[in-house]
C-alpha cells in the first residue's frame, strides 16, 4: 500500500516504533509541533511533498493533512511512501473525512503484552492452540515457559512501556498514571471533539472503570453520574476512538438460543483503570481484560483475519470470548481461581453442545499452576502458560 497507518493509545511507543523501524531512511515529521501544525494548516502539500519518504507522526491533529497525503498518492507514490501514526481511530474520528480508502493500510498498535514485557517480542499461544489438534493441547501448554507471577502486579502496571517497564514503585506509578490521564483529559481529547465540562467526563470514566466486563447500558451509566444518555454516548464513543475503552462485540450466529448482543466494556490498559478506580483491588474482570488485551494485540499483528467475541445467552449462560477464525469457535473462559472445579466449565460445555463440530474444545483460564482436563471437552491452563 502507498500508505501505512499505524493507531493506538498515547504512550503505547508508536513514535518511536516509527522512528526506530527505518532510522534514517524516512523524513520524520511530527504534528506535536505547533510550528508543523501550523504548516499543516497553511501548506500541507510542503509536508507531504517530494520523493523521499516520509513518517507523519500524530496525525489527528490536523486531520486536513490526509487530503493532501491522498492527492499525493493519486499522483502516483511507490508502496511505503507514508507512515501515518495516529493516538486515536481515524476511521472513528467524526471530523475526518479522509479515510484513504484503498490506499491504505491499517495497524493498531496496542499496549505490551506480557510476553513483549519479557523480552520475547510476541503475544500468548493462540496460533500454536488453533494450529494443533484439541488432543496435542496439554502437550503445547506443558512445553510453555515455566514463569509463573502475580497477575494482580501485572494488572496494576499494565502495558504502556514507563510503567510496565521502567517505573520501579508504585507510587512512581501512581504519578505516571495521574499525568497520563490528565494530558489525555487535557490536551488529546480536546483535539478529537470540544469537551466544556471535564469533571463530568472525569467521573464518566472513573464510573466506566468500575464496569470492566460487563454489558453497556448507556442509561444507566448516566443515571449513575448524572448525565444524559446522549452525552454518555458520545464520552464512550471519544474513549473508545482513543483506545481507552474496547468494546467487545457478541457472537451474534445462533441455532436455538436467544442471545444477548450488547458489546461488553473492557479497558485498553488495566494500569489506567485500576488508578481511576482509586483504590480497588484487581479482580476477575481485571483478569478477563489482561486476557482480552493479549488477543487483541494478537488478533490485529495476524493476516489471517480473526474475531475475538463473548458469547451469552438470555437466561445468563455465558461465555468470557470466543476465537472465531477458519470458520472455526474456541471458547475461552477466565477464572480468578487457584483451584478450577467442574462447575466452572459449565458454559463452555453448553457453548459446545451449541455449536457442535464449528467449536473447538473449551479453554479454561485460571490463576493456579496445574494444567488438567476437567472434562473431556474443556482443559484448565495457568494464565501464565498462555500470556
Amino acid at each position: 500500500m502507498p500508505a501505512v497507518v499505524m493507531t493506538g493509545a498515547r504512550q503505547t511507543g508508536k513514535s518511536t516504533l516509527a522512528k526506530e523501524l527505518t532510522p534514517g531512511r524516512r523524513r520524520y515529521v511530527s504534528l506535536d509541533e505547533l510550528d508543523v501544525v501550523d504548516t499543516a494548516r497553511r501548506d500541507p502539500e510542503a509536508l507531504v511533498g517530494g520523493v523521499e519518504a516520509v513518517t507523519l507522526d500524530e496525525v489527528q491533529r490536523e486531520p486536513g493533512v490526509l487530503r493532501a497525503v491522498k492527492r499525493a498518492i493519486d499522483r502516483g507514490r511507490a508502496a511505503g511512501q507514508f507512515l501515518l501514526t495516529g493516538s486515536a481511530n481515524l476511521l472513528l474520528m467524526r471530523q475526518v473525512s479522509e479515510s484513504l480508502a484503498g490506499r491504505a493500510g491499517y495497524l493498531t498498535l496496542w499496549p505490551m503484552t506480557r510476553r513483549e514485557q519479557l523480552g520475547l517480542g510476541r503475544c500468548g499461544v493462540w496460533d500454536e492452540f488453533l494450529a494443533v489438534s484439541d488432543e496435542e493441547w496439554i502437550d503445547l501448554i506443558a512445553a510453555q515457559p515455566d514463569t509463573p507471577e502475580d497477575w494482580k502486579a501485572l494488572a496494576r502496571r499494565g502495558g504502556f512501556p514507563t510503567p510496565a517497564l521502567h517505573v520501579q514503585t508504585n507510587n512512581e506509578r501512581t504519578i505516571w498514571f495521574d499525568g497520563y490521564v490528565r494530558t489525555y483529559l487535557e490536551r488529546d481529547l480536546q483535539n478529537l471533539s470540544a469537551i466544556a465540562a471535564l469533571p463530568d467526563f472525569r467521573r464518566l470514566m472513573r464510573a466506566a472503570s468500575l464496569r470492566i466486563g460487563q454489558l453497556i447500558n448507556q442509561t444507566e451509566l448516566g443515571r449513575d453520574v448524572a448525565l444524559p444518555q446522549p452525552t454518555v454516548h458520545r464520552y464512550l464513543k471519544l474513549l473508545e476512538a482513543s483506545y481507552v475503552i474496547v468494546r467487545l462485540p457478541a457472537y451474534s450466529v445462533h441455532r436455538t438460543k436467544r442471545l444477548i448482543k450488547a458489546p461488553k466494556l473492557y479497558w485498553g490498559d488495566t494500569g489506567v483503570t485500576l488508578h481511576l478506580s482509586e483504590g480497588i483491588e484487581p479482580g476477575g474482570p481485571h483478569l478477563e481484560n489482561l486476557v482480552l488485551g493479549d488477543l487483541l494485540a494478537w488478533r490485529d499483528s495476524r493476516l489471517e483475519r480473526a474475531e475475538v467475541l463473548y458469547w451469552r445467552t438470555a437466561i445468563g449462560e455465558e461465555v468470557d470470548f470466543v476465537i472465531e477464525t477458519g470458520g472455526r469457535l474456541m471458547p475461552i473462559e477466565v477464572k480468578a481461581a487457584n483451584r478450577p472445579r467442574l462447575a466452572d466449565a459449565k458454559h463452555l460445555r453448553t457453548f459446545r453442545n451449541e455449536y457442535g463440530k464449528k467449536a473447538r474444545a473449551g479453554l479454561l483460564v485460571h490463576t493456579g499452576s496445574t494444567i488438567e482436563r476437567l472434562a473431556p471437552d474443556v482443559l484448565a491452563v495457568p494464565w501464565w502458560r498462555v500470556l
